[in-house]
């Protein structure tokens, strides 16, 4: 029998809460997502 893994939504909250820990991650995750918002928005201006 196979053992009970974890959901996929588990797996994504867990991974999420260790990341909500490491203000280095956040800083990063959110200078990512910055670049790419900004490059959206100059596509869409162009």
């Amino acid at each position: 029998m196979r053992p009970n893994l974890p959901s996929f939504d588990e797996l994504v909250n867990k991974y999420k809460e260790e990341l909500q820990k490491d203000p280095r991650a956040m800083q990063e995750i959110e200078k990512n997502l910055e670049e790419k918002q900004s490059k959206n928005n100059n596509l869409n201006v162009n």
